[in-house]
């Protein structure tokens, strides 16, 4: 049997740059009345790339809601109507300098499903060509790359918590038969 829930009304708690906020009435499939809050988000673009030596291109960057740094995949919010995968080229080229000669779908990521509809898509990306990053005006991170079989280990051993950026490591590694490195092993 299939499980649904009804949208019986809707109100918007709060609108800003990035999400809005809204409440909402659900029926439910028993017949009987449930309060939903919901995140609403456009939704975001991700990409995994590897240089030919083999190197994952990386961001560390501050997050404010995290309070701290964190190293992830080159990412941005889609705008409405974007194309993912051009946002996924636009994030990468900004970020870290490089362009793609191509992008692979890897997964659509639904990073917090039960109150936001974010969805982040994501890419793997081939054929890079080294440029000049780009950044937005209020956006300050440093390029970092690492052996994909380093970025494993870390992902494994809780060290990158950023969740796109697990899923693109994870899948690269599954991809490229890659084994994370060992605590101390040499690069």
């Amino acid at each position: 049997m299939a499980h649904f829930e009804r949208d019986v009304c809707r109100q918007e708690l709060y609108r800003g740059s990035v999400f809005t906020v809204t409440t909402h009435q659900a029926q439910l499939e028993d017949g009987t009345q449930s309060r939903r809050d919901v995140v609403n988000h456009n939704g975001g673009a991700t990409v995994a790339a590897l240089t030919e030596e083999g190197r994952l291109l990386l961001v560390r960057q501050y997050r404010f809601a995290a309070a701290r740094e964190l190293l992830e995949l080159p990412a941005g919010k889609l705008e409405p109507g974007e194309d993912p995968a051009a946002a996924a080229a636009r994030e990468l080229t900004e970020e870290t300098g490089y362009t793609a000669a191509s992008l692979t779908k890897l997964t659509e990521i639904l990073p917090t499903p039960a109150y936001c509809t974010e969805k982040i898509y994501l890419y793997e990306a081939q054929g890079l060509t080294r440029g000049s990053q780009h950044l937005d005006r209020d956006e300050f991170l440093d390029l970092v790359t690492l052996p994909l079989s380093q970025a494993l280990a870390m992902v494994l051993r809780g060290e990158i918590t950023d969740a796109k950026t697990q899923v693109g490591v994870l899948l690269l590694a599954q991809r490229y038969g890659t084994t994370p490195t060992k605590e101390g092993e040499e690069l």
